[in-house]
């Protein structure tokens, strides 16, 4: 077989290769991180919850990065979705840090780093900002931003130039799209914060 037959191969094996892992990771019953003495498995239930989100791209790095399976899911009461990578380092009952975290952002509006020493870097086609030694990347991408916390730079990067949607179609290392302009997310009362509706008898 020749080079140039090669090629449309090797694309359709790649692409078959992500849907594998995609389902795959889905469908596997994975390990939670809350007590670094004995792993809690999380249902496949909670990954389909994530692919079920409508309101807005939530991204990870597949069921496995790097040799790291997902550990933990968490959705904050500010509508935040944290995926957690690998075993834990840090922690004890009830806390846990791991060596990776994606977590995406539905209030764009809201940049974490605060006031925190950063730069500005080109990944993807979008700026995004780098701050605590590297180790922190954050991506303004569409209506959320993604942030990606890790033990190493290298890891961080990797993690950055890998993140795809897993309620959206994308392709790892593909240009993620342009920040749009802030979506008023933060301004929006809490699901807890709404009063009851009131019916009359």
């Amino acid at each position: 077989m020749s080079p140039a037959q090669r090629r449309p191969f090797v694309g359709r094996l790649r692409l078959g290769s992500l849907l594998c892992i995609c389902s795959c990771g889905c469908a596997l019953a994975l390990s939670a991180c809350g007590d670094t003495l004995q792993d809690q498995p999380i249902g496949t239930s909670t990954l389909e919850r994530l692919v079920a989100v409508d309101d807005f791209p939530v991204y990870w790095l597949g069921g496995v990065f790097r040799g790291m399976e997902i550990t933990g899911v968490q959705h904050d009461a500010g509508g935040a979705f944290t995926i957690q990578y690998g075993d834990c380092l840090v922690g004890g009952q009830n806390t846990c840090v791991t060596p990776l975290q994606i977590v995406t952002s539905p209030d764009n509006g809201f940049r974490p780093q605060g006031s925190t020493a950063h730069r500005l870097a080109g990944i993807r086609g979008i700026q995004a900002i780098v701050a605590e030694g590297d180790h922190t990347i954050e991506l303004p991408t569409g209506e959320v931003i993604v942030s990606v916390y890790a033990n190493s730079r290298r890891l961080a990067r990797a993690a950055a130039e890998t993140t795809v949607p897993i309620n959206r179609f994308g392709l790892p290392g593909g240009r993620l799209r342009a920040a749009l302009p802030d979506t008023g997310f933060g301004a929006r009362p809490l699901p807890g914060q709404k009063p009851p509706v009131v019916r009359a008898p």
